[in-house]
């Protein structure tokens, strides 16, 4: 059903006011549920920087989900990187976007929002020399570099879909995803470092492409000067791409719902499944979910040390925190190099404000104690955030106590590749912790737990997780197979999304 709604007033007053208690947050919930097109206008009207503003807010439903994908703003018309970068320029043009610390300790770089957005528009500018077209593909395999947020930013500005794949994957894996989403360019390092050694990144883009002759240029990123095979004709080093390219380039404007990314499910067998989340649903929920659920103040340093071929990075290293002004913290490394305190070090050297990180890394760091976490100065952390899995209490208590101080918040997020960012989790500084829960849904998420017969579960209980209703931030569908897509999440238990996991209310 579609439903035109006029422009809320309050979006012309600035941002919704912040929540700072447990009750306006039960407020926030109940505004989405009972008016979710009022609610997520007035949001998406104040974040995104937009060309023509939308008036219609949901179309479409998971009832009628087997007919097509919903849509949310979608009479709207913007461009992705101008919310990341141009609409910053006014007021934060020196302030740092982007801060890296390579593999090696103290190897820093800095990109502020005006060098973000030249290197953007020349990267824009090498795209286009390249025959990039808008809504076409490319395929980005490369390790923790600022390039490859400017890369994912160019592709945005030009119009390009752009499909980040992991830099641990293999060649046949980089292979499968290049063939499913048709890309005719790919852009990769020479070589990526991790943990003091070097990844062959391009040989692996070599083998993959080998006999693909629809992949026409492949850009490279000289990261550690070593020698790689080259491809006459094809191969082109990306600073020679954007070397004496303007730095301007004029935003392509895109539908609200044109797909920004293609990104692709890991683990499951047979033929890879390649979400997409498209334009301005995606970008109002990863940076009204990254304002919301940390707590972001100005002259944050949001440290989310994941990757960007995870969602995770897609949302809490790149979109979320860009959009929202931030200093996003680019980590090359891993935990434990040099040493089990290089996460600790990094905080302190740069003055992180928030840590987001995954329990596992969380476990390992652990087993070496507290004394490498008590040799460094945590005192600029205000909260510590856990994604990926579910974290166990002990490692909660560790984390809270011993990192934290037991003065910061832990936010324990609960999302998936499918929702774009945050659905369930405790809301710095508002919500009552409970070590290893979730806690609650944000609002515009509807959570129902079944049973296996899909028999509703009220007050505590176990089963599988459902959401009822649909969201901004939710992948609205396979790459090239609606059928697939209704049938991994809307034929268990429909018309509910079901999220695969199980659950448990207390």
């Amino acid at each position: 059903m579609t439903r035109a709604v006029p422009v809320p007033p309050q979006a012309a007053a600035g941002s919704p006011s912040p929540i700072t208690t447990l009750d306006a947050w039960r407020r926030a919930r109940e505004r989405a549920a009972l008016d979710p097109d009022g609610t997520w206008l007035a949001e998406t009207l104040t974040r995104l920087a937009w060309i023509t503003p939308p008036t219609r807010g949901l179309d479409g439903s998971f009832d009628t989900i087997a007919d097509g994908p919903v849509a949310w703003f979608a009479d709207g018309v913007l461009n992705a990187s101008a919310s990341c970068v141009d609409q910053h320029l006014p007021e934060r043009a020196d302030q740092t976007a982007i801060l890296w610390e390579g593999d090696e300790p103290g190897d820093v770089r800095t990109l502020t929002y005006a060098e973000l957005h030249r290197a953007v528009c020349q990267a824009a500018h090498a795209l286009v020399s390249l025959g990039v077209k808008p809504g076409e593909r490319v395929v980005i395999y490369m390790g923790m570099v600022p390039e490859a947020a400017v890369a994912m930013l160019a592709c945005a500005r030009v119009g390009a879909i752009h499909s980040v794949v992991f830099g641990g994957f293999s060649a046949d894996a980089l292979r499968d995803r290049v063939l499913d989403c048709g890309a005719q360019l790919v852009i990769t390092q020479d070589e990526g470092r991790r943990g003091g050694r070097s990844v062959p990144l391009k040989q692996t883009v070599d083998r993959a492409l080998r006999g693909l002759d629809d992949v026409a240029r492949v850009l490279v990123v000289r990261r550690t000067q070593a020698e790689v095979s080259w491809v006459d004709g094809r191969d082109i080093a990306w600073d020679d791409a954007l070397a004496g390219q303007p730095d301007t380039f004029d935003p392509v404007p895109r539908g609200a719902e044109d797909p920004l990314f293609i990104l692709y499910t890991s683990g499951s067998t047979g033929r890879p499944k390649g979400l997409v989340h498209t334009t301005a649903g995606y970008l109002t929920w990863a940076s009204y979910t990254h304002e919301r659920v940390f707590d972001l103040r100005p002259g944050d340093v949001f440290g989310c040390l994941a990757d960007v071929g995870w969602i995770t990075g897609h949302s809490y290293i790149v979109y979320g925190p860009l959009v929202n002004g931030t200093t996003t913290v680019m980590f090359e490394s891993t935990p434990l190099y040099p040493g089990p305190d290089r996460y600790w070090d990094v905080i302190a050297r740069h003055r992180l404000t928030h840590l987001y990180t995954a329990p596992t890394a969380l476990r390992t760091l652990a087993a070496h104690g507290a004394d490498p976490v008590r040799a460094h100065d945590l005192s600029s952390l205000r909260v510590l955030g856990t994604v990926g899995e579910p974290i166990d209490p002990e490692t909660w208590r560790w984390y809270h106590d011993v990192v934290g101080a037991s003065r910061c918040m832990v936010v324990d997020t609960w999302w998936q590749t499918e929702t774009g960012g945050v659905c369930i989790s405790p809301i710095s500084p508002v919500t009552p912790m409970k070590p290893g829960w979730a806690t609650r849904p944000l609002p515009g998420i509807e959570p129902v737990l079944v049973d296996e017969a899909g028999r509703t579960l009220r007050g505590p209980a176990e089963g599988r997780l459902c959401l009822a209703f649909p969201w901004p931030g939710i992948a609205r569908t396979v790459w090239g197979d609606h059928d697939r897509y209704v049938a991994t999440y809307f034929s268990t238990y429909r018309p509910w999304y079901f999220t695969g996991d199980g659950c448990q209310r207390d």
